[in-house]
């Protein structure tokens, strides 16, 4: 299963690559792509490891595909890293 980060298209830096780059450039813009996800995602703590890792997967495919502002893609983590 490939997983994703959520980022927006007008930013210049990877969201894992260059995370700090990244976030420092969405919080500029007034886009704050991470409470966005943290209010689509369905997490609990009781959920697993991989159950929240699917969450949150779920969650960025929604973001995604809705687009209601037209600015959000995704980007795929590594196949190495995410193992």
């Amino acid at each position: 299963m490939a997983l994703h980060m959520l980022t927006t298209v007008d930013n210049p830096f990877n969201p894992y690559a260059n995370f700090e780059e990244w976030m420092a450039y969405d919080i500029q813009q007034g886009h704050n792509t991470l409470q966005l996800l943290a209010r689509i995602a369905r997490t609990s703590d009781e959920l697993s490891d991989l159950q929240q890792a699917m969450a949150i997967e779920h969650a960025i495919e929604e973001i995604v595909r809705e687009n209601v502002s037209g600015l959000h893609t995704s980007v795929e983590i590594p196949t190495a890293v995410a193992a």
